[in-house]
């Protein structure tokens, strides 16, 4: 680690004692749980898509009435509207399936493991790698 006078704060210090290989494991650890909490955003972008389009739905049932198509209307309404994505579920449901069979033990076993191996230390891969690539002296490369 290069010596400024900025250097890394505590929370992103390497505890001692703590191995090059140790810290690269929970810097790929940290980046499956990033990668885990972007899968997790595409959820919520399907289950707010998946419920927008069902409220359009209300719009073109409405205008194929309008239209003089009410068998179509009451097809969408009938077989389309309100319908279950997977069965037995609304997109709600898959979501909050995820979190807690998945996302939210994800989670706590990465707190537990970066709490027992690195006192809670997160990013320190990272932090780490700031450090090797600073400019000493340039105003857009301190530490903090």
């Amino acid at each position: 680690m290069n010596d400024h006078r900025d250097a890394p704060a505590p929370e992103h210090r390497r505890p001692e004692g703590l191995s090059d290989t140790t810290v690269e494991a929970l810097g790929a650890l940290s980046k499956a749980l990033e990668t885990t909490e972007r899968a997790r955003g595409r959820l919520y972008d399907f289950h707010q898509l998946t419920g927008t389009a069902d409220l359009e739905l209300d719009r073109a049932v409405r205008l194929l009435r309008e239209g003089g198509h009410p068998e179509w209307a009451d097809r969408v309404e009938r077989e389309i509207v309100g319908r279950n994505v997977i069965p037995g579920h609304w997109t709600f449901q898959i979501v909050e399936s995820y979190n807690s069979t998945y996302y939210d033990p994800f989670k706590q076993v990465e707190a537990e493991i970066r709490g027992a191996l690195a006192g809670g230390a997160d990013h320190i891969y990272e932090a780490e790698m700031k450090e090797r690539r600073r400019t000493p002296g340039h105003p857009d490369h301190t530490a903090s």
